[in-house]
């Protein structure tokens, strides 16, 4: 059984967050391990409280899994602080860790801010470099290159300068917040624009979709499949997972990890 590795925060509702990732990466089976960088009190109508973990404590994570259950792929999630993103940099270095999935996550589903605002600057400079695949929706996107993105065109635009001039091997731009009408656009850079369209669902079960989306990209990497592969199964997974989602909380509730991918 091949091994992934999430670097990200918890989620008290369990639709986001590390314990997305683990449900996401047995569903694929590969089997799971983590290390937490922050702890959020949260439900699907939002996140009243987080705090971060503390660096070394991440830090001391990484290494214990690094050192004996080496993953194949891995993914960083919420990093809450630049001193959290920094070490996590310095761990990956340092473990030469592989097939890199940076979801940059900023903002909650519910619109609560998950990040302290000096930690773009270090998402930018020592984690983007690092990234096989970086997956922002068009406001994550925005945030890190600088740039609006309200059309198709400047999604490959933005997915082209995460690549070219901020050193990512590849970029998947998430449309799903762009106004595009009943159809949904993602679209990934890897040197050639490929793009990606799905019917929109009508839901409010949307909770923990990047999450879920960038941990099936990391547990099929980890299985040793292509990223156009990965990436395409991926999004029929996750719209799957959206479409029988178990109606749960009041808010934005989760998705059915249990889903088909086809």
């Amino acid at each position: 059984m091949k091994i992934a590795l999430t670097i990200a925060g918890s989620d008290s509702s369990g639709g986001a967050g590390i314990q997305a990732d683990l449900k996401t990466f047995q569903r694929f089976g590969v089997f799971g391990t983590s290390a937490i960088t922050a702890i959020t009190a949260q439900n699907t109508r939002g996140v009243s409280s987080w705090d971060a973990v503390s660096p070394a404590m991440v830090r001391a994570q990484i290494d214990a899994v690094a050192e004996d259950l080496f993953p194949g792929a891995f993914k960083t999630g919420m990093l809450a602080s630049a001193a959290v993103a920094s070490i996590v940099a310095a761990a990956i270095r340092d473990h030469k860790l592989h097939n890199y999935v940076l979801d940059p996550v900023m903002v909650s589903t519910s619109g609560d801010v998950l990040f302290e605002p000096d930690t773009i600057d270090v998402i930018r400079r020592e984690l983007v470099p690092l990234a096989a695949l970086v997956t922002p929706n068009i406001h994550e996107a925005a945030i890190l290159t600088g740039e609006e993105i309200d059309d198709e065109d400047s999604m490959a635009h933005a997915a082209e300068v995460l690549v070219n001039d901020m050193g990512a091997q590849a970029a998947l731009i998430k449309g799903g917040h762009l106004d595009s009408g009943n159809r949904v656009v993602d679209m990934l850079y890897d040197g050639d624009v490929r793009t990606f369209r799905g019917q929109r669902l009508d839901t409010t079960s949307t909770h923990g979709t990047g999450c879920t989306l960038s941990a099936a990209i990391t547990a099929q990497l980890a299985n040793g499949e292509s990223l156009h592969a990965a990436v395409r199964r991926a999004i029929d997974y996750v719209h799957n997972a959206i479409a029988t989602a178990p109606g749960l909380g009041s808010g934005h509730g989760p998705l059915n990890h249990l889903a088909e991918d086809h």
